[in-house]
């Protein structure tokens, strides 16, 4: 479970809905909940911690969270920030070095609740994140902040590290000069774009790095379906991007395969893929879910999608 959602990612969540959504979760047997100081400013680790606590008291869920952004107050009474709505009066603040990475780390458990999470990802690293300071931010991480993350694995505070991003080009380019566990990439391989990461699936599979998988409905647009022209990439989808679902809702229909279903099932196919985290609020959601993961899926509905996809581009290539 994607935990952006209970941070009020683009609209507000009460307190009830968010740890129902946690509770619904854990019963329907999801056990691995990713968060990140970032959604909601915080407010997505202490709903999450608050939920676990509750319903988890064992503690066998598995969490991931992130590191790269501090948490500072700010004076802005803005209704939404960063895509969040309602959120503490805090502002994140980029930091990637060394102890930057160690206070992340320790006030992610505090609001968690938690002695230790089992994976922490730098977040957000890369051009599209960052411009004309991603070489900045990359360096400081390179410098301090990985040997932070190693240390914790090394000394068992954490069982695993990596990267959590939207961008591509930052995990081959950091796969050339670290070791990571696993990379979450979120929103790059989909049923929508079902090529562009495969060059770098192929390459974890080759060095044993596991690949989490966020973000399999494009923000929202593979379930929510064309007519929603709903958001694509943390944005409004654009007209291209919607004729594209179109195509994709037509052949999952030949096949009576729901859309959600077929994006939700896509990325599990790549060897490399070790899970999936769709963003989930609501104990409906998490029914859809689980509905959408078992939906059974014949083999031809695939090449069926990659053939529509093609055609829209022949199409807008002439």
């Amino acid at each position: 479970m994607g935990c952006a959602g209970i941070g009020n990612l683009y609209r507000e969540v009460d307190e009830a809905t968010a740890d129902a959504t946690v509770a619904a979760a854990l019963a329907a047997g999801i056990g691995y909940f990713d968060v990140a100081p970032h959604y909601g400013f915080g407010l997505a680790e202490e709903r999450l911690g608050r939920a676990l606590a509750r319903h988890d008291p064992e503690a066998r869920a598995i969490v991931s969270t992130k590191v790269g952004r501090l948490l500072v107050p700010t004076d802005s009474d803005a209704p939404e920030r960063h895509g969040f709505v309602a959120a503490p009066p805090l502002e994140p603040v980029f930091d990637y070095g060394h102890d930057a990475v160690l206070r992340s780390h320790e006030a992610s458990l505090a609001r968690l609740r938690r002695d230790r999470v089992e994976l922490l990802f730098a977040h957000d690293l890369g051009e599209v994140t960052h411009g004309a300071d991603a070489e900045r931010h990359l360096r400081a991480f390179l410098d301090g902040g990985y040997r932070a993350l190693r240390d914790l694995r090394d000394t068992g505070a954490i069982d695993a590290i990596g990267l959590g991003v939207n961008e591509i080009a930052v995990c081959e380019r950091l796969l050339d000069a670290v070791e990571l566990d696993v990379i979450l990439l979120a929103g790059r391989y989909t049923l929508l774009e079902p090529d562009a990461a495969a060059a770098l699936l192929d390459r974890c599979a080759r060095v044993g790095t596991c690949v989490v998988i966020g973000g399999p409905y494009n923000s929202g647009i593979l379930v929510e379906g064309s007519a929603s022209h709903g958001h694509f990439n943390y944005a409004p989808a654009p007209a291209e991007v919607v004729e594209r679902v179109a195509a994709l809702e037509r052949a999952c229909a030949r096949h009576g395969v729901p859309l959600p279903a077929a994006a939700l099932q896509f990325p599990t196919r790549a060897p490399a893929v070790a899970s999936v985290i769709p963003g989930l609020v609501g104990e409906a959601q998490v029914a859809d879910t689980l509905r959408y993961a078992r939906h059974p899926i014949p083999e031809p509905l695939w090449d069926d999608c990659r053939a529509a996809l093609d055609d829209i581009s022949t199409e807008t290539s002439a």
